[in-house]
This record gives C-alpha cells, sequence and structure tokens, in this order.
C-alpha cells in the first residue's frame, strides 16, 4: 500500500460526464490498496466566468474580495468529485484549501505555501477515507483566504504530497503528457518519456502551460516523483525526476513561448549603483515581476533601463514607477505592447556551445526581429513580436529535429 496524490485540471473536471471520469481514476487507484489525496481545480472555464462577472461590477476589484470570489469555483468541484465517489460506494470527505491546513504568506491573488498542517487529512487516511482537497487557495493570518495564483492547484497537489510524504504525485491532465512544444501549434510535437526537474522548471516559468513554475520547485526541493498523464487516456505519461535517463542525446528538449509580453523602458535614469536595485525592490514591494532585463549607459550621468513584464501588468508597472519618479530620479517612460516570448530548453546545452547561435539564425532565416535576450546553462529566450510568434515556434522547432525520436540512451 501506498500514498498517491491525484491532481485534476479544470478540463479534467469541466463537466458532470468529466467529474465521474475521474472519479474512476481516483477507484482504480484506491482499488489497488493505495491511500488517496485527490486535489482539483475549478470546472472548466468557472474562474474565466468569476473574472468577467468581477469585471462587469467594478473596474479595479479588491484583491481581497477577488480571492473570495474566485475560491468558490475549487469549492464546487470538491462537493461535486466527492459525491461521485460517494455514489460509488467509497467513503470521501471534501476540503476547502483553508480546511485542509494550507497556509501561505498574507498576499492576496498570488500568495505562497508557508506551511501545512495535515493532521487531519492523515487522520481521514486513517480511516480509510479518500480526502479530496480544494486546489489554488489556502489561509493566511490564521482566517484571511488567499489563492495561489493562475495554475496554483498544481502547486497544491506537489506540496500536500511533500507534507504527507507520499509515494507518488499525478497530474492529470488534458494532454497525454510533457511535449517538445505545445501540440495545439505545432502538430509534429512530441511526448517527451522523461525530463528532468531543472528542465521542466525552465518550461514552466517560460510559458509551458502543463505544470505551474512552484509545483516544480516543490517536486524538486522534496524529491516528489511527479508523472503528467491523460485524464482521459490509459497510458503512461511524462515522468519527471531529478536526473532523466531517458533522451539524454537531446541537446534542446522543447520549446516554450508565452504571448502578452511587454517592454517597459526607463529613460535618463542616474547612472550609479543604486539605481536598478531601488527600482526592482520599488516593484517587488507590490508584488511586481520582471523578466528579462537590459541596461545600457547612454552618456556618463544617465542610463536606460528595458526588462520585460506581463502585459497584465504594465499600467500598474508604470503607476508605481511615476509614483516613485522622484526617488527614483528618471526622466521618462516608454512601454510597447504585443511582445511574445519564445524560449528554447535543454540541459544538453551547457556542453554544446553554437546552440544560440544557431537559434539566431534560425530567426534571422525566418525575418523575426529579436527585441531582447535572456540566457542561462539550459535555455535562451528571445522577446519578439507577437505576430511572429508561431512562425518562431515552427521553425525552431523543425531546426533542432525534436520531432524526431531520439536514439535510446546508452
Amino acid at each position: 500500500m501506498g500514498l498517491i496524490v491525484q491532481k485534476f485540471g479544470g478540463t479534467s473536471v469541466g463537466s458532470p460526464e468529466r467529474i465521474m471520469n475521474a472519479a474512476q481514476r481516483v477507484i482504480e487507484e484506491k482499488e489497488r490498496g493505495n491511500d488517496i489525496v485527490v486535489v482539483v481545480s475549478a470546472m472548466g472555464k468557472t474562474t474565466d466566468h468569476l473574472v468577467s462577472l468581477a469585471g462587469e461590477i467594478s473596474s479595479k476589484p479588491s484583491k481581497r474580495e477577488m480571492d473570495m470570489l474566485l475560491t468558490t469555483g475549487e469549492q464546487v468541484t470538491i462537493s461535486l468529485l466527492t459525491m461521485a465517489l460517494q455514489a460509488q460506494g467509497f467513503d470521501a470527505i471534501s476540503y476547502t484549501g483553508w480546511q485542509a491546513g494550507i497556509q501561505t504568506e498574507h498576499i492576496h491573488g498570488n500568495a505562497r505555501i508557508t506551511g501545512i498542517d495535515s493532521e487531519k487529512i492523515k487522520n481521514q487516511l486513517q480511516k480509510g477515507k479518500i480526502a479530496v482537497v480544494a486546489g489554488f487557495q489556502g489561509f493566511a493570518d490564521g482566517s484571511e483566504i488567499t489563492t495561489l495564483g493562475r495554475g496554483g492547484s498544481d502547486t497544491t497537489a506537489v506540496a500536500l504530497a511533500a507534507a504527507l510524504q507520499a509515494d507518488k504525485c499525478d497530474i492529470y491532465t488534458d494532454v497525454t503528457g510533457v511535449f517538445t512544444t505545445d501540440p495545439r501549434l505545432v502538430k509534429t510535437a512530441r511526448k517527451l518519456d522523461g525530463i528532468s526537474y531543472d528542465e521542466m522548471l525552465e518550461l514552466a516559468n517560460l510559458g509551458a502551460g502543463v505544470l505551474h513554475p512552484r509545483a516544480v520547485e516543490f517536486a524538486k526541493n522534496y524529491g516528489v516523483p511527479l508523472e503528467v498523464r491523460s485524464s482521459l487516456e490509459s497510458e503512461s505519461g511524462t515522468l519527471i525526476e531529478e536526473e532523466t535517463m531517458m533522451e539524454q542525446n537531446l541537446v534542446v528538449r522543447g520549446i516554450a513561448f508565452e504571448d502578452q509580453v511587454s517592454r517597459v523602458t526607463v529613460c535618463g535614469l542616474p547612472n550609479n549603483l543604486l539605481s536598478l536595485s531601488t527600482i526592482f525592490k520599488t516593484l517587488a514591494s507590490h508584488g511586481l515581476n520582471v523578466d528579462i532585463i537590459i541596461q545600457s549607459s547612454t552618456d556618463s550621468n544617465t542610463a536606460s533601463l528595458s526588462f520585460s513584464v506581463k502585459t497584465g501588468d504594465v499600467a500598474e508597472t508604470v503607476d508605481v514607477l511615476e509614483m516613485h519618479q522622484s526617488e527614483l530620479g528618471f526622466e521618462k517612460i516608454e512601454s510597447e505592447n504585443g511582445l511574445s516570448k519564445v524560449s528554447i530548453v535543454g540541459s544538453g546545452m551547457v556542453s554544446n556551445p553554437g546552440v544560440a547561435a544557431e537559434m539566431f539564425h534560425v530567426l534571422a532565416q525566418e525575418g523575426i526581429e529579436v527585441k531582447m535576450v535572456s540566457t542561462s546553462e539550459i535555455k535562451v529566450s528571445t522577446v519578439i513580436g507577437h505576430d511572429d510568434m508561431v512562425k518562431a515556434v515552427e521553425a525552431l522547432h523543425d531546426a533542432f529535429e525534436l520531432s524526431k525520436q531520439p536514439a535510446p540512451a546508452v
């Protein structure tokens, strides 16, 4: 007997029929003699619908009240899935995030998990019950409802698996595993049998929507075995572990992309050692994340600073900087929307020079202008125009021959 945490995403529980299908997957593992904890997202487009409702009421709803609103989505799913399990004769009980003891920092809309009091769930498992937990949510300071940001149910599942010392965490989704890129965009995309934590973390951070980045962080930090698999098809998925022996001869393992990217440029910034830290501390204090950063000196006294942010954060980013203009000392702010980020990822890049050069050569051949660049040991990211995103992904996927099945590792 083992302990398995199963997570079902929104599309996997998007209808009563899908919920019954998810219940059957839970029952199959339970009948194998395993203890089961299930984490679920809101049904289908429920979260989008709730966000739309809020927008009809207020143009700037408070983040606290948005958390109060959005957490109702998962409550619907945990109740219905628990009912489905009970209807099949299995003892199950549902818990919201705060009932399950998921403690977070006091930040509304994008909180991080700080701890889990798992005693309540453990007690139910000892009684033979299946615990069904709402993903995406927790509580702070004893009573404040918080959410973990988009895709936070993945994080809930892996964090619970770590806290409960589960033998495995299965992430059920509408695809059969992790692909070389999004198969909805590139028809020749291929499912990977295995991928390392580091590679998956890069892909997740760079826009691959199959897993939430924080979930991969938890899995890596606590050694939680992860498998991404289909909720609709009975086949093996993609195993995510510390080091994968499969497909080791791939230099580039996958291509990630992200639209809704914008560039913010701070002009006439004082050219001193404290300028950068002051700007990014100011943005961080307002919970604003910055991605690719480029600085250039215009003369001996001033500098220009460009960085990328999510398009949805542009207005707030500009407002925060202008609010602190006197202390930051810059002259003006410019912004550019309609951008996308395309990235190649692979641990093999460390020992294979020339990968970045090949990427830029391919983009140049396609007539695609590169506006910003960021690199690490296992990835190269470029910011390009949104209209060129699909063309860039397809060209790079072909150039690095990602659709071909690699030879088995020796």
